[in-house]
């Protein structure tokens, strides 16, 4: 899957240009879940790995996406199709999302707690991560019952363990030093 990473940035990164040249972040957003979604239907995955002509593969996309992509939107789905590259729309489009959230200082968390938390604890979750971040937070909240107590929190790269068991490992650690 790392291939189709790399296959998929320089689109991604064109993409992602162009509709901040032109202003239409969100209708390329959406434009490219929709492809992504496509690409990954089981029945296109088979034909995008079968022996199909570029041209055939182009006009079927288009067919298929036409009414949710402008002109520039079939283009790059054509010029995608001629390269054999159809498979890495889902690529495309997580990294387009990427780019789009660095742009708008944006950044998705994970809060996964023990238990369920109140408005004002998310909001006080939310307003001290985006003073760290120095970003906008969009929480994305889940409860796991496994956890003894408290919360862990994923942005990016950055895990902040603040559960019972995360504590509980790092005093131990601290003895055993």
């Amino acid at each position: 899957m790392s291939d189709l990473t790399t296959i998929a940035r320089p689109y991604a990164k064109a993409a992602f240009e162009f509709a901040v040249e032109k202003q239409q972040l969100d209708q390329w957003s959406q434009m490219l879940v929709f492809a992504a979604e496509v690409a990954k239907n089981d029945q296109m995955k088979e034909l995008l790995t079968s022996s199909t002509s570029a041209d055939k593969m182009a006009e079927i996309f288009v067919a298929i996406c036409g009414e949710q992509f402008d002109a520039h939107g079939q283009n790059l789905l054509k010029v995608m199709a001629e390269n054999g590259r159809l498979q890495a729309l889902p690529d495309v489009c997580a990294q387009f999302h990427a780019l789009k959230q660095e742009h708008e200082k944006k950044v998705d968390v994970e809060v996964i707690s023990a238990s369920e938390l109140s408005e004002q604890q998310l909001a006080d979750i939310s307003n001290k991560l985006e003073q760290r971040l120095e970003r906008k937070v969009q929480l994305n909240c889940s409860v796991d019952e496994t956890l003894l107590g408290g919360v862990v929190i994923r942005a990016g790269d950055l895990v902040i363990d603040n559960s019972a068991r995360g504590r509980l490992n790092r005093l131990s650690d601290a003895l055993q030093s």
